[in-house]
């Protein structure tokens, strides 16, 4: 039996609560000096915790202070009358990237996983302190990042088959069989089938509300209106199927093929703008990931490389073949310019740098990954990860401490990883 999360909600509510009770019941002084003692990084995330803490440390200057010192080297900022709301707001972010960055690089690992499904599942998504897993049995579970409980969950019909989801905050979006469901997040879970959501066999979907664009085995992209329930447009993108996609900010679609190249059309247009083609065989597109700040592309092959293009020039920027074998996942937290991480069949977990495609280091996980009868649904067990030198052959490390990884997603020191197995696997990088 899987998890039951009936009452999930009520005890999310109930802690969410209680919660904010003790928060708000330590007084002001006592919080002052509490804060005082911090480092400006820990300070920095204590103001993110809730509006009260955030209030008590912006009224009483103590980001701005240390803001000033870090910065009192700099000629630009030896005046604190240039450190302004948004120059602040600036430096916290470049802050929190370099310690992601370093974390991913260098910092200690250790591995939390639980099991999560009765068979192998190999989709995952992590935003907003949760994370949403399925794609093998005939339901999708939404987790805490925090207890690693499960919080709810969203069953498929039994005779279409689930081909890729996507959430945010108030529903879930999935790709079943050849049509578009919904699952509302808030109030009784149902499913909501989009009555023209029909289609030639879908491969792929990406979801940025109020849209989801589902990649097509006929080789178009076909853009659903979550709201009104229909198809607001059919782009052709190429003559085979579309293997994968990714949306740009700037009403852009990319879609990859088996060929090897990328396919860039407007959704104002209805046309194709570019073509997208690396200096190299790098077989076919496996997977595709767009940075908004900024405007790189990456992808994965089927051959092991990972590539890179600059969608403002549509120029190719770097290839990289960091494995033998496919590349299922390439994935990087939000904001940040300077890291991508990679999954692939070899199971090996790998960061880059996103301007050079530099591997900047490869893990696997200690010991032997668990087998079906070791653990029940809610079991955490703990695990330490350990970083492979440049030199180190793969093969030399057995299949079982490193099984596929067949989908990523990133967080801040963070990342969640599937591997068609029913364990969830959660690696944090300390720094």
């Amino acid at each position: 039996m899987g998890p039951t999360p009936s009452s999930a909600n009520d005890r999310s509510e109930r802690k969410k609560r209680n919660a904010k009770t003790t928060i708000q019941s330590l007084e002001h002084d006592t919080l002052c000096m509490i804060f005082a003692l911090l480092d400006f990084f820990d300070l920095a995330r204590c103001s993110a915790v809730c509006k009260y803490w955030n209030t008590i440390i912006n009224k009483s200057k103590l980001l701005r202070e240390f803001y000033a010192k870090q910065k009192q080297n700099s000629t630009y900022f030896s005046n604190k009358s240039t450190c302004s709301e948004t120059s602040l707001k600036t430096y916290l972010e470049e802050l929190a990237m370099e310690h992601h960055r370093f974390s991913l690089q260098e910092g200690l690992i250790n591995i939390d996983q639980w099991k999560g499904h009765s068979v192998g599942f190999n989709q995952c998504r992590m935003k907003m302190g949760l994370i949403l897993t399925g794609k093998g049995d005939k339901v999708m579970r939404l987790w805490s990042l925090e207890s690693y409980k499960c919080v709810e969950e969203y069953s498929v019909p039994d005779t279409v088959p689930l081909v890729d989801f996507d959430f945010d905050e108030s529903k879930i979006v999935g790709l079943v069989g050849t049509r578009i469901c919904i699952w509302r997040r808030n109030g009784k879970r149902s499913i909501f089938p989009s009555n023209e959501g029909t289609f030639a066999k879908g491969l792929c979907m990406r979801y940025n509300d109020p849209e989801a664009v589902v990649g097509c085995e006929d080789g178009t992209a076909r853009l659903f209106d979550m709201y009104s329930r229909k198809c607001s447009q059919i782009i052709r993108m190429r003559a085979g199927p579309v293997t994968c996609l990714c949306l740009s900010n700037d009403q852009l679609i990319l879609s990859g093929s088996s060929l090897g190249s990328i396919t860039v059309s407007g959704i104002l247009s209805d046309q194709q703008l570019a073509t997208l083609r690396s200096r190299i065989t790098i077989g076919g597109i496996k997977t595709l990931c767009y940075n908004a700040c900024s405007h790189l592309v990456f992808a994965g092959s089927t051959s092991g490389y990972t590539s890179c293009w600059d969608l403002r020039t549509m120029r190719s920027l770097w290839e990289t073949r960091v494995s033998p074998n496919v590349v299922y996942s390439v994935q990087h937290l939000r904001s940040d310019k300077s890291t991508l991480v990679v999954g692939g069949i070899d199971g090996v977990l790998r960061t880059l740098d996103q301007n050079t495609g530099q591997v900047l280091a490869s893990c696997v996980m200690e010991g032997n990954a668990l087998s079906s009868s070791q653990k029940t649904y809610g079991a955490t067990e703990k695990r330490k990860g350990r970083r492979l030198s440049e030199d180190m052959p793969i093969d030399s490390i057995p299949k079982s401490y490193r099984p596929p990884i067949t989908c990523l997603a990133v967080g801040m020191k963070k990342v969640v990883t599937a591997h068609n197995g029913r364990h969830i696997r959660l690696w944090k990088f300390n720094s």
